[in-house]
């Protein structure tokens, strides 16, 4: 009996094992057929999502970072921050310098939440309102480490 319980535990953890390779196989072959694809919508809505950063401090669109007041100073702090935060989203966008440009918007994303957020608190990215700058700067990370991706401007230009 002890001997028949072991031998079923046996088969069930084979079939288990064999279930979670199966699975593994299927998300392996799932994931290279999506990574360019993957890495077009990546680039594309989080390039988007920070150029809208800059186009708020410049034109006000579409909200206002001045709470009504106009343009930031062009030689400001938040000006420079604004001409990079829109030119290196449109970059980002269309796949073109995407491996530089992604490593300074991870830097200058890093200096936003170190430099502005995270005096409020380091640990409390929901508190201090800097969960957007650590994640734009953890996905340009990603960008400068794996490319545009083979649907772009850079893979275009460079074959």
């Amino acid at each position: 009996m002890i001997k028949n319980s072991y031998n079923k535990r046996l088969f069930d953890l084979f079939n288990l094992i064999t279930l979670g390779n199966l699975m593994n196989a299927l998300f392996e072959k799932l994931a290279q057929n999506l990574t360019p694809y993957i890495l077009l919508l990546t680039r594309v809505v989080a390039g988007y999502m920070f150029l809208l950063y800059g186009t708020s401090k410049f034109f006000e669109v579409p909200v206002s970072m001045t709470k009504g007041n106009g343009s930031v100073e062009l030689f400001s702090a938040m000006g420079v921050g604004g001409i990079i935060e829109i030119v290196g989203g449109a970059l980002i966008i269309l796949g073109l310098f995407t491996r530089p440009t992604a490593f300074l918007l991870a830097g200058l994303s890093a200096v936003a939440y170190f430099g502005w957020h995270a005096p409020e608190g380091l640990f409390n990215p929901i508190g201090n309102r800097g969960a957007p700058a650590a994640l734009f700067c953890m996905t340009f990370l990603l960008l400068w480490l794996n490319g545009a991706g083979k649907l772009s401007l850079d893979a275009k230009l460079l074959k």
